[in-house]
């Protein structure tokens, strides 16, 4: 979709072209990824809310397809197939996606960038939310506020704990998701007493890695001539399966438990979160010094980018709800205007080697709803 194009499907010529200039003049080439997209991608690596939310269609080969719910995937995979894929490139777009949304409209709109392969990532982090405030400026949202996270330094928590495999993955999925984690966590350290008629297939499971599972649940529901069940795939149903031998070998240990609640309590201006982290990390002999400077380095670049740090809010428990995010997560919102985010992003390293991608792809993005940012300008986009 050209400039004009893009501007005739909003209608709004003015905002639309000159948001897509200012990428532009920041160095990102405009992508045009398909509506139709494979859905096996979106299926696999979102979040929860996305997965739910799909278009699914077949073509005459098999295939399940998807109208795009979003554009990062879209613009991954087309950046993965040129010639560029490795180098540092920058992308923007702008045009419409398709969620199942409840009484919203299911077409709307979304702008946002897309930046790869740069190794300097707390200065790529910096750059996006910086783009991402110019943006809601230009468009005329009004005051806004930002909130912050970073899912390495969970990672980097959980690591740093020598927890079981499992329960690695389980609590990073637990982070991922919207619903409280502090909930599930005093529900994790409570080992169960119940049987059930999964015993000889968790005995099998516990303390297997999760390719095993895989392997083990796919021979038997081969046997049983399955590839679903309930809906559930065979990765969903393995995942489960390692979840309840974890439960049934022990509870989350309590001390691992007290060291996650004090991590997930850190939370206001960046530096002083900053200084809290290496607190926790001194205090509880925890091995994050890595992930914390990183954090810190993004702080400086941030500060560099002329951002107003007493007006970011940062918590270590604040995540998006997108499984593949690995590092910095934030939203813009209008200012005293709740839930809906203006803007939303952040870093997704990972995703590109799960595209396919042959060696580690730094990724970072974000995505500009242009249905709350209209509902929020008083000019601009209106």
């Amino acid at each position: 979709m050209t400039n004009t194009a893009a501007a005739r499907a909003t209608g709004s010529a003015a905002w639309a072209e000159a948001l897509l200039q200012s990428f532009a003049e920041a160095g990102y080439a405009q992508a045009t990824p398909p509506i139709l997209q494979p859905a096996e991608p979106f299926l696999d690596l979102s979040g929860e809310d996305i997965r739910k939310s799909l278009y699914l269609t077949t073509d005459a080969s098999g295939e399940e397809l998807c109208l795009r719910p979003d554009l990062t995937i879209p613009v991954a995979r087309e950046y993965l197939a040129s010639k560029a894929a490795g180098q540092p490139v920058g992308f923007c777009y702008l045009g419409p996606v398709f969620r199942q949304r409840g009484g919203k409209p299911s077409e709307f709109l979304q702008a946002g960038i897309e930046s790869f392969g740069r190794q300097d990532r707390a200065a790529a982090d910096a750059e996006m939310l910086a783009l991402a405030l110019g943006a809601t400026t230009a468009l005329g949202a009004g005051e806004v506020e930002v909130r912050t996270g970073d899912v390495a330094l969970f990672a980097a928590l959980i690591d740093a704990l020598d927890l079981m495999p499992v329960w690695r993955r389980r609590l990073m999925k637990d982070f991922h998701r919207k619903a409280s984690l502090a909930h599930d966590l005093e529900r994790l350290t409570l080992a169960p007493s119940t049987s059930n008629e999964y015993e000889g297939v968790l005995a099998a499971l516990a303390g297997s890695d999760r390719k095993a599972a895989l392997a083990l649940v796919t021979d038997l529901m081969s046997i049983a001539g399955a590839t679903t069940l309930g809906g559930r795939s065979v990765a969903e149903i393995a995942d489960r399966f390692l979840e309840q031998s974890t439960l049934k070998s022990g509870a989350l240990p309590r001390d691992a438990l007290d060291k996650i609640k004090r991590f997930l309590a850190i939370a206001g201006a960046p530096n002083d979160a900053l200084k809290a982290l290496r607190a926790l990390a001194a205090d509880a002999k925890l091995s994050i010094d890595a992930a914390i400077d990183q954090f810190e380095a993004r702080i400086g670049f941030l500060a560099g980018r002329g951002i107003d740090l007493s007006k970011v809010r940062f918590s270590t428990a604040f995540g998006r709800g997108v499984d593949y995010y690995t590092g910095f997560e934030f939203e813009v919102h209008r200012a005293g205007n709740g839930d809906e985010p203006l803007v939303a992003g952040g870093r997704y390293d990972g995703l590109m080697s799960q595209l396919g991608a042959a060696s580690p792809i730094p990724a970072v993005g974000f995505s500009i709803w242009i249905e709350a940012m209209k509902q929020t300008s008083a000019g601009g986009a209106a």
